[in-house]
């Protein structure tokens, strides 16, 4: 194995493994640290953690035991995913993370870079911008977890960690990978371990990447791993294809926990034509409603079925008011992972998810260990093999074009026998 990362959701670490896969590297996703050694043919492994939004001590602790892992596969580069719109708090769990993971390694030069250009998210001035507006006004402020209300990474990042923060901006990026190598070193020798980089282009990508090819961790959401592939590829690590993969016929079912604008705008489109059904925390917390009764339900449909729990920022305050905000999202996530179970268990062999921590405890819940990635549903979103007959696709809640759940629906039929 050459490329080691690890990602704190289910749904970001599938963005992660799909740009490696199109990179032409030959990428699984695992679910979880692996108990067992890497397959010889793996040239980069994903760990897919659920670390997101649990206690500070417990992410580091994952993330540590993951890093373990991948030096045992003899990895000589190390990558940290985190979402492209940064979700955390001032208490972490990016900064946290990140400082365990570099004392580890043994590194003082980090880049920070949530960028992907292709989705919308461009890095400027050290500020995040979600297509032409700032991060703190697209919604995301609004976050039942994380609300982010601050686009500059740079202030954002600075609590979390206990390091100095640096930065390189676009005029440097512009000039070419070795400006940007000189400037990071630069930064580094200041004691400015940590250094947000701008990117408004994938060009811009692929010169950090190019810029990256000595240090031993990058961090940042999938698009700063674009340009990294292609280090491994001039050194004739790795060749120029990830290799074939093939999708299921059979029914197909589709799960949407997300609250984000982009899901809540996919919903009302493809529930114009197809059955949906909404569920509520107080159905689930007074047991009207339950997996059973939603996978009965789905049964019946002779459509594709989509379940959701997709409330508006507003609604999604009141719920949290009255049950509160954990109790209120493990009901939903624990009813959708049995929800899965139970499709799983009535022959429905394409999934649909919606929803980092729902996807989180989607895959848990079906004790899927490790994916092949397919190809791409929209940027950011692969069709994944779960086994032998079962195919997945999860999606970040702000991913994916309006159209996106009928794409997934034929693209996870793709190429079947």
């Amino acid at each position: 194995m050459l490329l080691g990362c690890i990602g704190d959701d289910f749904t970001g670490s599938s963005d992660l493994a799909n740009t490696l896969a199109k990179q032409g590297m030959r990428t699984v996703q695992y679910t979880g640290v692996p108990s067992t050694n890497a397959t010889p043919d793996v040239e980069a492994g994903v760990i897919a953690l659920k670390s997101r939004s649990i206690p500070v001590a417990q992410a580091v602790e994952q993330a540590l035991a993951a890093l373990d892992w991948l030096k045992a596969q003899g990895c000589r580069q190390f990558f940290f995913k985190y979402c492209s719109t940064f979700d955390s708090t001032p208490e972490g769990n990016i900064g946290p993370v990140i400082d365990a993971l570099a004392e580890a390694i043994g590194t003082d030069c980090v880049i920070v870079c949530p960028a992907f250009p292709g989705a919308g998210r461009t890095l400027y001035q050290g500020h995040l911008f979600i297509n032409d507006t700032l991060l703190n006004e697209c919604g995301m402020q609004n976050h039942p977890l994380t609300p982010m209300t601050d686009p500059d990474i740079r202030r954002w990042l600075a609590p979390q960690t206990k390091h100095s923060i640096g930065h390189v901006p676009e005029s440097i990026v512009l000039q070419g990978a070795s400006a940007t190598k000189e400037a990071l070193l630069k930064q580094s020798e200041t004691s400015r371990s940590l250094i947000v980089v701008d990117a408004i282009r994938d060009e811009d990508l692929m010169t950090i990447g190019a810029a990256a090819a000595d240090l031993p961790l990058i961090t940042g959401g999938s698009g700063v791993a674009l340009g990294l592939p292609e280090n491994f590829r001039q050194q004739g690590l790795i060749g120029q294809n990830a290799g074939h993969w093939q999708g299921e016929k059979g029914r197909c079912a589709i799960i949407s926990g997300s609250c984000s604008r982009a899901t809540r705008e996919q919903l009302e489109i493809f529930g114009k034509y197809h059955p949906t059904l909404e569920v509520n925390v107080q159905g689930i917390m007074d047991g009207t409603i339950t997996a059973e009764s939603i996978c009965q339900w789905m049964l019946n449909q002779p459509d594709t079925p989509l379940v959701y729990s997709s409330a508006n920022p507003q609604t999604v305050k009141d719920i949290q008011e009255q049950f509160g905000r954990e109790a209120s999202a493990s009901a939903i996530e624990n009813l959708f992972a049995e929800t899965a179970k139970c499709l799983h268990a009535n022959g429905f062999n394409r999934l649909i998810v919606a929803g980092g921590e729902t996807s989180g405890a989607v895959v848990e819940a079906l004790d899927i260990n490790a994916t092949e990635i397919g190809p791409e549903i929209d940027p950011g979103v692969p069709c994944m093999r779960a086994g032998d007959d079962f195919v997945i696709a999860l999606k970040s809640g702000n991913f994916g074009a309006p159209d996106f759940f009928e794409k997934a629906i034929r693209q996870l039929e793709q190429g079947a026998a």
